[in-house]
């Protein structure tokens, strides 16, 4: 699995972007040196200018490729969740059980993936960014426009592929797509708390005790349902 995960591009929406960042070695300058750049400033203070001078580039030429710093946020969230639908999909491609798959899909969305390389993109700093950044993407008033265009379209996909295997252990379970969002975006916050604002949780970061409790809150609900 990871052999082929490591030399794998993702594809993501094309309303992400004006040219293909991947497409040229600029482009591809441009997302690792902006990654790393956005998980260490913040998205608010990290600008294309601040970009171009790290990478020896105008910020002219940056905006080929992203039309502001906002869709580059988006670009990157969407790219992640596409890499966790890759994970998932190859770490339950050959298991039957699907508590078994469940397990893994709880797995991912609390832990982040299980292949943590990849030729294009860093996956573990990845993972970092949408933990501290994410949220600041999704919370606009643009997001309606955007969910229009489908640039939501990865997390999306993700989620229904966690739902298919709840509906499939409980068909008449009446919440899976619900729950399942619930701890794909409560894991993330818990995380940040964890490592930010730790008197906010009970589970360490580093620790099992975030993948047990979540575990736990979707095996009871899922059970417990009539």
């Amino acid at each position: 699995m990871e052999s082929i995960l490591k030399k794998m591009r993702v594809e993501v929406n094309s309303n992400l972007y004006i040219k293909e960042p991947f497409s040229s070695d600029l482009g591809a300058l441009l997302i690792s040196e902006g990654t790393q750049m956005i998980q260490e400033l913040g998205i608010e203070l990290f600008t294309f200018k601040k970009l171009a001078q790290q990478i020896g580039s105008t910020e002219a030429a940056i905006y080929r490729y992203f039309e502001n710093k906002h869709m580059l946020l988006l670009y990157l969230n969407a790219w992640y969740w596409a890499w966790m639908e890759h994970n998932l999909a190859f770490a339950t491609s050959n298991i039957k059980d699907p508590f078994e798959r469940l397990a893994i899909a709880i797995r991912l969305m609390v832990d982040g993936p299980i292949c943590l390389e990849n030729k294009f993109l860093d996956p573990k700093l990845l993972r970092k960014l949408v933990i501290n950044e994410s949220i600041k993407g999704y919370l606009t008033k643009s997001v309606d426009v955007e969910h229009e265009s489908g640039i939501f379209a990865q997390v999306y996909r993700f989620g229904e592929r966690i739902s298919s295997i709840i509906k499939e252990i409980n068909p008449s379970y009446e919440f899976p797509k619900t729950l399942v969002s619930t701890v794909m975006e409560s894991s993330l916050l818990h995380s940040f708390n964890s490592i930010h604002l730790p008197g906010m949780t009970d589970a360490r970061h580093d620790g099992s005790a975030q993948l047990q409790f979540f575990h736990q809150l979707v095996i009871k609900a899922i059970s417990n349902a009539k």
